[in-house]
């Protein structure tokens, strides 16, 4: 009972100070900046912000042609940064945190069940990118979900290289009656157990207020901050303070909840002399939740309380490009060049390595599957080091791959795509290249082999 009140004083504290920025942020900040102990931190090593949504569509920002969803602060992250077109995660929820947090391909890594039940994990012998960025000297937290081992607590975040975690082990909905579990979904704090059953209205705020605390406790020490929100996975929730406020309805105010927070973020770090030695990324851990199942549409969940994939095709679970192609903003004062936009190639894979080195760490003496952005983030050559990627929905052969801006894809039939011409996948164009196709189809089986997996012979074209 103690727990329940002091997390009850939380939420109304969170609350209110959701409604305060909501209502006067500039006030507020004014009246509190001149407060602070300005301290210049630009010459040590740059601090980490990664903020990772749950199934946000390419198409649900702003910035990325929403035509009703409006996102001020991630518009403004892009204005300052750089945003990013051709921007691969994975279908789902699992193997992108794998490829975000190991750098490596999902066949590469056997994590075992991870969900509610499963007593899997990330096995010893693998350094996450909190372990890396740790043993460089850094200050280490997270907030949100985890979803990559919790059975035990050497399985969970801070026996994983995080230093502070608040947070759920897996998906919000891995409850009755969306998934047949008698395993009680809890929100932890470290690896005590702190509320069941968890309050998911205020889970943004609260993620939010927490890593705002994280970044005002850091000192001299560089840090990095993982920020995975639970939101806009299934079942979506906000506060009071948000619902109803979007023209795209609840899922519109998950969203914006979302916005509020990357501003509250960044404002923070502002405040704190942070801002211009701190690199931020945001992005999505794969597409929206589309053609929902049956578990799925109970308890009020609705079918369009879920994103878009903008003009893609495909959502999450699929290796159309609506499910690993995600919205990505990168922003560095005064490193990262402010107004620029890309469609060069780049992965979560990537950040690992990029990170690792901007840190000045050492990575690990395995194969990881990732480059370092680092110049083609600064500006200082216009083509990313990446030129391809595999599309993989588990561990299992991959579906398809991408060099350059062909994309062949081996489901049902050969399908072949010019993405930078049509990123909507429309037009199979595998009759008309046979040579091309043969050249994809062997390079992917090449790459296959290395990560571990055998693929499939490909058959005949499917015209779509």
């Amino acid at each position: 009972m103690a727990v329940k009140k002091h997390c009850s004083q939380r939420e109304d504290t969170h609350s209110r100070r959701a409604f305060l920025h909501i209502l006067g942020a500039s006030a507020v900040s004014a009246v509190i900046t001149p407060c602070l102990k300005a301290v210049d931190r630009s010459s040590r090593k740059p601090n980490i912000v990664v903020l990772f949504a749950d199934d946000v569509g390419y198409g649900d920002l702003s910035c990325y042609g929403h035509p009703t969803i409006r996102t001020p602060n991630l518009d403004r992250l892009a204005d300052e940064g750089l945003r990013l077109t051709s921007f691969y995660s994975a279908p789902s929820c699992v193997p992108a945190r794998t490829q975000l947090l190991l750098g490596q391909y999902p066949p590469r890594v056997n994590l075992g069940r991870t969900g509610s039940g499963g007593n899997g994990g990330i096995p010893d012998g693998r350094i996450t990118l909190a372990q890396a960025l740790k043993n460089s000297g850094y200050r280490t937290g997270m907030m949100g979900k985890w979803h990559l081992g919790y059975a035990r607590d050497e399985s969970l975040p801070v026996g994983k290289g995080f230093d502070y975690w608040f947070g759920l082990p897996y998906s919000n909905d891995m409850r009755r009656p969306w998934v047949k579990t008698d395993v009680p979904l809890w929100l932890y704090e470290n690896t005590k157990k702190v509320e069941h059953p968890v309050d998911q209205d205020t889970l943004t705020t609260r993620y939010t207020e927490h890593a705002v605390d994280f970044i005002r406790k850091a000192k001299d020490e560089p840090f990095f901050l993982y920020m995975a929100y639970s939101m806009a996975h299934l079942p979506i929730h906000t506060t009071d303070e948000f619902r109803g406020k979007s023209r795209a309805g609840l899922y519109g105010d998950v969203i914006q909840t979302i916005d509020w927070s990357v501003g509250r973020i960044v404002e923070t770090l502002r405040r704190t002399g942070n801002e211009n030695n701190t690199i931020v990324v945001f992005a999505s851990d794969n597409g929206p939740w589309l053609d929902l199942p049956a578990r799925m549409l109970q308890e009020g969940n609705l079918p369009w309380h879920a994103g878009l994939p903008g003009h893609l095709s495909g959502a999450k679970h699929t290796t159309l490009e609506g499910g690993p192609r995600v919205p990505c903003i990168v922003r560095w004062p005064g490193q990262i060049p402010p107004g620029r936009t890309s469609a060069e190639m780049a992965a979560t894979m990537d950040l690992y390595v990029t990170f690792v080195k901007a840190a000045g760490g050492k990575l690990p003496d395995y194969p990881l599957d990732g480059y370092d952005l680092m110049p083609f983030l600064k500006g200082q050559t216009g083509k990313s080091p990446r030129d391809t990627f595999l599309y993989f929905k588990g561990r299992g052969a991959p579906e398809a791959i991408r060099v350059g801006p062909w994309k062949l894809r081996t489901v049902n039939g050969v399908e072949l795509y010019n993405l930078d011409i049509d990123p909507s996948e429309r037009y199979n164009r595998a009759a008309e290249k046979p040579e091309l196709v043969r050249q994809l189809t062997e390079r992917m089986r090449h790459m296959a082999e290395q990560v571990g997996v055998e693929i499939k012979n490909a058959s005949s074209s499917k015209r779509r």
